[in-house]
Parts: structure tokens; sequence; C-alpha cells
């Protein structure tokens, strides 16, 4: 079997079985892809699936901290909303890319997809971004929902990479 059936077949079958996961326990699916794709695409390894969770959480953080911040300080009234969250997310995501001197941040992409991952979910889902939510210590916290799923979703790429692997170890011996 070559490797590309190989790992279509694993990614296709984890996928369903993330998918029914993900369902049942109220995570975020898209997330869960992201982060399985973002695995891939620093590379597959082990250290792929460390520099993966890694980033995709501290971008993850940037961004719950830059909703906090829109929402926490009163410029909100002073200037118009979207000129104070851009100013907010023009900060936040620029000390995102500077913390990329720091080895364990450096894989920027990965930590843009986390940062991503939480204001996608918080403008779909408008009831989310309240200062409540965001610091609740339960899935209505969008760091907390992106974050899980986002680990969950790399660990399944991680499990993917290793299925494809024996698939095609198995044929070729």
């Amino acid at each position: 079997m070559s490797s590309l059936v190989a790992l279509a077949v694993s990614i296709g079958v984890l996928g369903g079985v993330a998918t029914i996961l993900y369902l049942k326990l109220g995570l975020l699916i898209w997330a869960g892809f992201i982060a399985w794709a973002c695995f891939f695409h620093t590379g597959g390894t082990t250290a792929a699936l460390t520099n993966t969770i890694v980033c995709n959480t501290f971008g993850a953080f940037c961004a719950w901290v830059a909703a906090v911040v829109i929402l926490s300080f009163p410029l909100a009234d002073t200037l118009t909303l979207p000129v104070w969250a851009g100013i907010v997310v023009g900060i936040t995501v620029l000390l995102l890319v500077l913390a990329a001197k720091v080895p364990a941040l450096s894989t920027i992409p990965a930590s843009v997809y986390g940062y991503a991952a939480v204001f996608a979910y918080l403008l779909q889902t408008p009831e989310m971004l309240t200062k409540d939510k965001l610091m609740s210590a339960s899935l209505a916290n969008a760091l907390v929902i992106v974050v899980i799923s986002m680990i969950l979703g790399a660990l399944f790429g991680f499990v993917s990479a290793k299925m494809a692997g024996a698939m095609t170890a198995k044929v070729a011996a």
C-alpha cells in the first residue's frame, strides 16, 4: 500500500472517530482538524506534535487575552469598537510574532492557527464573547474549548501518522 493511500485510510477512519467523539463531548471539530493539519504542516513527527500543541495553545492564549482586554477597558467607548479591537489585535499579534524568538514558540503559523481559532469561535458564537464566559472554567470559555479541541486534534494527527506508517510497514515487510 502506498504511503498516500495508508495516510488517506488512517485519516479517513480517525476523522470519522474524531467527529463522533467531538460531537458527543461538545468540542469544536473544525478546531481539531486545524490542529491535525498543523501537525502535518509542522513535519508530522513527535517534535511536530509538541510544536503544534505548544504553539496552538500559545496563539489561543494570546487571542483570549485580546478578547479579555477588548471587553475590559473602556476605550471601546471612546473609539469605535472595530478601531479598539483592531488596536488590541494588532498589539497581541505583534507580541505573538515577536515571541517566536523563544524556540518553543518559533512556529508562527501554528500560533496564528490557535489565535484564529479562538476568534473564529467567539465571532461565530457571539454569546460566548463576554467577560463571564471568558473567565469561566468551563467549555463556555473560548480558551478552554479551543485548546482542548486543538490538543485532541494534534493527537489525532499523531495517531493517524503512526497508523499510516504501520500500514505501510506491514505491506512492505
